[in-house]
């Protein structure tokens, strides 16, 4: 019997927590929470899978530049991102963003990627301005990147 069979999933109050990691194919972008606050916004959070899970991941250092680069150059290109964060487990990122829906995030998505491609600096990576400053590589970002940018097809199917 496999490792996975014998688990028992158990619903969680985590939304990723309830995603079955053995069941998606990366890289993919997925609509992963949907909010409505009082007021009548929507929150939309959006799981942006690089590697897939339990089998690869990313580089420290291209996470931290993908995660400045794209917190900077999404927002030239839209007012609508709240945050931009890297994933625990080093395989992706999540999205926050205020009512922007998946067809309209994809290609503010894709632009900003190629804004990075075409980046010759990671914004901010300095000791002024981050935490660890020293801890960035343009070229491991830009690989990553391309390597996602180049399945762009794929990006809408998540399930293998």
């Amino acid at each position: 019997m496999e490792k996975n069979e014998t688990f028992q999933k158990e619903k969680t109050n985590v939304e990723s927590f309830d995603l079955d990691h053995t069941r998606v194919l990366a890289p993919y972008v997925r609509l992963a929470g949907r909010k409505e606050l009082a007021g009548g916004d929507t929150l939309l959070k959006y799981d942006i899978r690089f590697c897939q899970p339990n089998q690869e991941h990313l580089g420290m250092k291209a996470i931290h530049s993908i995660e400045h680069m794209t917190a900077h150059h999404m927002r030239n290109h839209t007012d609508a991102l709240i945050d931009f964060s890297p994933m625990g487990c080093q395989t992706g990122f999540y999205a926050l963003t205020l009512g922007l829906e998946l067809e309209d995030f994809l290609p503010i998505l894709e632009a900003s990627f190629q804004d990075i491609l075409a980046a010759a600096e990671v914004p901010a990576a300095n000791e002024v301005q981050c935490g660890w400053g020293a801890n960035h590589s343009l070229a491991e970002a830009q690989d990553a990147v391309r390597a996602f940018l180049a399945k762009r097809d794929e990006w809408e199917q998540v399930m293998a």
